[in-house]
């Protein structure tokens, strides 16, 4: 069973996106490479969003498509041109993913963008949380976790200080277990 993992950054009161819906916020922190190179060792898939889609072309990465080499997946219903490396699909997140866990391959990252995370959380797909907790309170914009209606038990796997940056990954609790 393939490993599905979120992989993102987000502000210290818990937002993806500011108010706009824009990322610029992130800019002012300088990625670990190191460490994405580590984590990107164990993956061959990418799951998005059409949001996080259209923000890495038209605003992290425009001109240099970033997940060149992994398998992308982009959930939308709007009718796309094809695209090398990405496979544009309305088919339903969770469905596609339940079919890449059982599927043979790396890991798969869950990208972005919050409703996409959300439908994996609340159907219980997400194994493995990897947050870079960026110093920054935006006071509002697009919420990671939104209104889930249930809470989700995790266990702290680890807790780093890289620079100004905080990361936390934490695992699916085992069912029944306490997270510890």
């Amino acid at each position: 069973m393939r490993e599905i993992t979120l992989y993102i950054a987000v502000s210290l009161d818990g937002f993806i996106a500011d108010r706009d819906g824009g990322v610029s916020w992130l800019d002012r922190w300088q990625a670990d490479e190191e460490r994405y190179a580590e984590f990107i060792r164990g993956i061959d898939t990418v799951v998005m969003g059409w949001n996080t889609y259209f923000q890495v072309t038209r605003e992290l990465s425009p001109g240099c498509w970033p997940y060149a080499g992994l398998k992308t997946y982009v959930c939308t219903n709007r009718p796309l041109p094809p695209e090398e490396g990405v496979e544009f699909t309305s088919r339903g997140v969770c469905s596609l993913v339940r079919e890449l866990a059982r599927g043979a391959g790396k890991g798969v990252w869950v990208c972005g963008g919050a409703d996409t995370a959300q439908q994996l959380i609340r159907a219980g797909l997400i194994g493995r949380y990897w947050l870079t907790v960026l110093p920054v309170i935006l006071g509002g914009g697009v919420r990671l976790f939104g209104d889930l209606a249930e809470s989700v038990p995790l266990r702290l796997v680890s807790a780093e200080k890289r620079g100004d940056l905080a990361e936390l990954i934490l695992e699916r609790a085992p069912e029944g277990g306490s997270g510890q």
